[in-house]
C-alpha cells in the first residue's frame, strides 16, 4: 500500500514538473516574440524614411514644375489676348528683364509685359513678333518657352524664373541659340583631377572635369546654325 502511494506521488511530481517546464517554455517563447515585435515597431518609428523622403522630394519638384508651366502658359494666353489684368497677376512688381539678341529686336516682349508703348516713329519700324510658344519645359523654378515667327524670321526663347508661382525674372533671347546647363558633379572632383598618371593627359582630365560640372539639360531646337549661341547655367 505504501509502495503504491509512493509511486503515485512520484508520478504526480514528475507530471507536475513536466507541465511547469512546458508552461515556462511557452511563456519564454511568447515573451521573446513580443520583444521582437516591439523592437520591429520601434525600428519602424525611429528609422529615417530615406526612400519616402526622396519620393516626396521628387513629387514636390514635379508638382512645382507643372504649376510653373501652367503659370507661364496662362501668361502667353494673356499676352496673345492682350488681357493686361490677368497678365499682371503673374508678374512681380519688380520684374527683372534681360535681353540677348540683335538691338533691332530689343522691344518685342518688354512693352507687352509693362503695358507701355514706344514712340510712333519707333513703332512704325518695329515688327510685331508672334509670341506663340511651340515648346514649354520646366526645370524647377525655371520655365523655358521657345517659338518661331515665320513671317518675321525671328526665333525666340524666353527663360522665366518663378518664386511661389510669381514670375520674378525673364531672360529674352532673339535669334540666339540657347543651351541650359545644370552645375554640379556626381563624382569626386578631386579624384577625377588627380587620377591622370602623366601631364600629357592633364588637359583631357580638365576637360572631363568641366564637362562633368556642366550638364546640358536643354537646347534650342527651332533656330538654325547661323545664329550665335549662349549658355544659361542653373
Amino acid at each position: 500500500m505504501l509502495g503504491t502511494t509512493l509511486s503515485s506521488i512520484m508520478n504526480f511530481l514528475i507530471q507536475t514538473a513536466s507541465l511547469a517546464a512546458s508552461d515556462a517554455t511557452i511563456y519564454s517563447a511568447s515573451v521573446a516574440k513580443s520583444a521582437i515585435v516591439l523592437c520591429f515597431e520601434l525600428f519602424q518609428l525611429t528609422a529615417p524614411p530615406f526612400k519616402l523622403e526622396l519620393a516626396n522630394s521628387e513629387a514636390c519638384l514635379q508638382e512645382e514644375e507643372e504649376r510653373n508651366k501652367r503659370v507661364v502658359t496662362e501668361l502667353y494666353s494673356a499676352l496673345i489676348s492682350k488681357d493686361s489684368h490677368n497678365l499682371h497677376r503673374f508678374l512681380a512688381s519688380d520684374l527683372e528683364w534681360w535681353f540677348h539678341g540683335p538691338p533691332s529686336h530689343r522691344y518685342h516682349l518688354l512693352p507687352l509685359l509693362t503695358g507701355t508703348s514706344l514712340s510712333s516713329s519707333s513703332s512704325e519700324k518695329r515688327s510685331v513678333v508672334v509670341l506663340v510658344p511651340d515648346v514649354v519645359v520646366g526645370f524647377g523654378s525655371l520655365v523655358i518657352a521657345e517659338g518661331y515667327d515665320e513671317t518675321n524670321l525671328v526665333w525666340w526663347v524666353h527663360a522665366w524664373t518663378l518664386t511661389d508661382g510669381i514670375i520674378t525674372q525673364v531672360r529674352e533671347y532673339l535669334n540666339t541659340s540657347l543651351t541650359v546647363t545644370r552645375l554640379g558633379n556626381e563624382g569626386d572632383p578631386a579624384s577625377s583631377m588627380t587620377s591622370s598618371p602623366s601631364s600629357s593627359s592633364s588637359s583631357s582630365s580638365s576637360s572631363s572635369f568641366v564637362a562633368s560640372m556642366c550638364q546640358s539639360i536643354w537646347q534650342s531646337k527651332l533656330c538654325d546654325e547661323s545664329v550665335p549661341g549662349l549658355i544659361l547655367a542653373v
